[in-house]
């Protein structure tokens, strides 16, 4: 289970709910290629994470995607075709929830600025810009201390 951030193309049209709805109807089809545009996108946003997380490990995998983890705080970004998110698991409570929220808000201002998309938290069911850190970091420790008193850790 993970703390998630999409980012999406919306247009003004449309409600968050038909866009996450044919972003997740998309995922379950053949995977293509990532455009030359968020490629481009990618490369902008590696050196600014790792000015940010310090040391990432990258992964890519022919064209079709691309991942930055940073094993300190679970921190991944991926690129899949066309689909962009930022990825926290539920491990972390307390101050370690609000420095590693903290990140992500920052760590989403650069893929937004780089890629032109907006960033959704689907658990809040808001845009990034209108998340209140406090109500996603308390939702982060509710959240990774019920897994652990359920599953230990």
């Amino acid at each position: 289970m993970s703390y998630d951030i999409y980012f999406l193309d919306r247009r003004e049209e449309q409600s968050w709910d038909d866009v996450v709805q044919a972003m997740s109807e998309a995922s379950g089809s053949d995977s293509e290629p990532i455009s030359g545009e968020l490629l481009a996108a990618w490369e902008r946003i590696v050196p600014q994470a790792q000015a940010l997380l310090g040391d990432v490990e990258i992964t890519e995998y022919e064209q079709e995607s691309r991942d930055l983890s940073h094993s300190g705080t679970g921190i991944d970004v991926s690129v899949f075709s066309d689909e962009v998110s930022i990825t926290v698991p539920y491990w972390h409570t307390g101050d370690a929830a609000a420095d590693v929220f903290h990140k992500v808000l920052a760590l989403s201002a650069v893929v937004e600025k780089e890629t032109g998309l907006t960033g959704y938290d689907p658990q809040l069911e808001c845009p990034v810009a209108e998340v209140t850190p406090d109500c996603a970091i308390g939702m982060m420790s509710r959240t990774s201390g019920d897994l652990r008193s359920r599953y230990g850790g």
